[in-house]
């Protein structure tokens, strides 16, 4: 009899992920557009762009999430490494081949010239549109002697599609760049992940209320959630994490007597959550709801650079929500497993299909050697692996290995 799957009960996927938080986001724009002074002064948020920004910010991220992110890294260390939001980039602009350069010379053959130059333009978007997910504003160097921690930004390759984004976005801007509609997807990400990510550890059994009233009371596993969220919120106390994560599932100590009433209806309102998908629904409508309600815009003379802010108790709630579901279910031994398999998975894929491109699909085999340069060829090995979904990957590296599923 096949064992039940670790991830079973677990809805989320990169699609239904990237659905939340275009919802969020789409939300929050139309919130601010209704409800903020400096929006209502300035001129409305382009919902829409807020909407794309949420719907594309999770297409560079590769099979196996994370873990087949730090694998792709490691694999690209000597060639400008690997980091989903630079794929993200990469794809819009490159890895799509529906627009080509103009006049093109015949002998293109998938965008690809006969000197090896690369005249792929992806979808040829607005540059308002890539600058909407345009989250770091750094150079991924080419060559790092340490991969233990990913380098966030863009490849060299798109360098000089970024400078053409902030020439035209906001082309006299001083400090770091990342507009409005960016910051919006970037905080409903952040919301996404503390709420419906949340509902999912509930559902899946990773967690409930009650375990997590019982958690954040442990001194050792309070203290992780402090290194966390102290870089979010310097001057942050490990009391106001614990206040914050009660506040956030409905939970307030007795104050003296009634302890044995307040316990047993803890008791209950976790059994409800935990077993109760509606009331988990609820929870979380309930906590995306209070999070937009705290979100502001900082004016700037180019609006497109404006700023987000967040209410201190608010960001508090939604960093602590966000680092306990990433404790109780990313962490897990019983998810831990699965993604260690998945890393190797990865890995595996791409140093074997380094070593023969005859195994390659055949239109990704024509674009490697046609490509020149040994980055740019590992580069395209690479868009290739990092496309694949979860089980694409499972059923690639079992058709060239022989081996079962994971």
């Amino acid at each position: 009899m096949e064992s039940c799957p670790p991830w079973r009960g677990i809805r989320s996927n990169r699609l239904t992920h990237s659905l939340e938080v275009a919802q969020i986001a789409k939300g929050i724009a139309q919130y601010l557009n209704a409800n903020d002074a400096v929006i209502k002064q300035h001129g409305e948020i382009d919902v829409d762009l807020v909407e794309f920004a949420g719907l594309a910010h999770d297409l560079g991220h590769p099979p196996f999430g994370h873990n087949g992110e730090r694998a792709l890294d490691a694999c690209m260390k000597s060639f400008g490494g690997f980091e989903g939001n630079a794929q993200t980039l990469r794809i819009l602009t490159k890895v799509e081949r529906k627009v080509y350069k103009e006049k093109l010379n015949p002998a293109f053959v998938h965008g690809i010239d006969e000197d090896g130059s690369d005249g792929r333009l992806g979808l040829n978007l607005t540059y308002h549109s890539l600058a909407s997910i345009l989250k770091y504003d750094s150079e991924i160097p080419l060559e790092r002697e340490a991969v233990d921690k990913l380098c966030k930004g863009y490849y060299g390759s798109e360098a000089d599609i970024v400078a053409k984004i902030k020439k035209h976005v906001a082309p006299n801007f001083k400090g770091e760049f990342k507009t409005l509609e960016c910051q919006i997807m970037d905080i409903a990400d952040d919301i996404a992940y503390s709420t419906y990510d949340l509902e999912d550890a509930m559902k899946a059994g990773f967690t409930t209320p009650l375990d997590m009233v019982s958690r954040a009371h442990q001194t050792l596993f309070l203290k992780k959630l402090h290194e966390k969220i102290k870089p979010v919120i310097h001057d942050v106390t490990e009391q106001e994490i614990l206040g914050a994560l009660m506040a956030a599932v409905g939970y307030s100590p007795p104050m003296s007597d009634g302890a044995q009433d307040r316990d047993i209806e803890t008791y209950q309102q976790s059994s409800r959550l935990a077993e109760n998908s509606h009331v988990r629904t609820q929870m979380s409508s309930r906590l995306v709801h209070e999070f937009m309600m705290g979100i502001s815009v900082k004016a700037h003379k180019n609006m497109a650079m404006a700023t987000i802010e967040v209410k201190r108790d608010i960001r508090l709630k939604i960093e602590a929500l966000k680092h306990l579901t990433y404790l109780s279910m990313i962490m897990s031994p019983r998810l831990k497993v699965v993604e260690h398999r998945g890393e190797e998975i990865v890995k595996k894929l791409f140093e074997t299909l380094s070593r023969n491109h005859n195994l390659l699909p055949q239109d990704v085999k024509t674009v490697v050697e046609l490509l020149k340069k040994e980055e740019e060829q590992k580069r395209a090995i690479c868009d290739f692996v990092a496309g694949m979904t979860d089980r694409y990957a499972m059923k690639e590296h079992r058709r060239l290995f022989a081996v079962g599923e994971i």
